[in-house]
């Protein structure tokens, strides 16, 4: 691998990783759009990575309530907003977990055609923008509900074919049910660290069976890079959004999935 492309590489999954425009079926789209080959189980496995470590960085403080919170209340000193919120985490990331246990192997193999990443893309795209438009409300994540964390957790599963995107479609389904826009983010960027993390562990499983020689020096600096860049797309994306709202990232997915459309039909 070179270092142009493990750069590209690292910038998009950086930038797409907590954008409402699937980071899967722009990984994807590189390899279609370049030349080159393939960039490996090695290198996807060390930019999640990197993804990890920014918003884990990111909501320190969030998670150190959560984690305290929750040991409290292990021990019988009642629940918190951070209790409250960490089995939130928890219990939302169940459905996405059973659905890649299950459909891993389904999705990798016959769900990245440049299609029915379109269709992904469009779709979810309209029913963001309906959201965004029409029902968010005012509420915070740390006011959710049962029902919300069920509903949030379902749609999370979805994000397993690409064109979906798992932060588009978990913030699509917050403002459903009536979280305020940077609420709905929030607590998408805090789903998004078990899911990362477990996707991480299976892959490594696999790696450290493959006899596949590792760039270290290459892999380090694109771990780096992607975490860079997510750190500041999570800091700014916070911003944007309350002012400007979700619709330019709903135009950018539909302008996207009529290009694909038109190029591979």
């Amino acid at each position: 691998m070179s270092v142009l492309q493990a750069t590209v590489l690292a910038l998009v999954q950086g930038l797409t990783e907590f954008l409402p425009i699937s980071s899967s079926a722009h990984l994807i789209l590189v390899s279609v759009f370049t030349p080159w080959e393939d960039q490996g189980l090695t290198f996807d496995v060390a930019v999640h990575l990197g993804t990890l470590m920014a918003v884990i960085w990111y909501f320190r403080r969030d998670l150190w309530e959560m984690v305290r919170d929750f040991l409290r209340s292990l021990t019988g000193k009642g629940h918190g907003p951070g209790s409250r919120l960490a089995w939130a985490v928890i219990l939302g990331t169940i459905p996405v977990g059973l659905a890649g246990l299950t459909f891993r192997d389904v999705v990798a193999d016959h769900m990245r055609d440049p299609l029915l990443i379109a269709g992904g893309l469009i779709v979810f795209g309209l029913l963001l923008g309906w959201a965004d438009w029409r029902h968010r409300g005012g509420r915070s994540e740390k006011a959710l509900t049962w029902v919300d964390i069920l509903v949030i957790g379902c749609a999370q599963a979805l994000a397993l074919i690409p064109g979906v995107s798992r932060s588009g479609v978990t913030i699509t389904a917050g403002l459903f049910m009536g979280l305020s826009r940077e609420a709905s983010a929030r607590f998408s960027f805090l789903l998004s660290i078990p899911v990362i993390f477990l996707a991480d562990a299976l892959e490594l499983r696999h790696l450290l069976a493959q006899p596949e020689p590792v760039q270290w020096g290459l892999i380090t600096y694109a771990t780096f890079l992607s975490g860079l860049t997510a750190y500041l797309c999570i800091h700014y994306f916070l911003k944007f959004i309350k002012t400007v709202g979700m619709q330019p990232f709903v135009a950018y997915r539909l302008l996207l999935g009529i290009l694909l459309i038109w190029l591979f039909w």
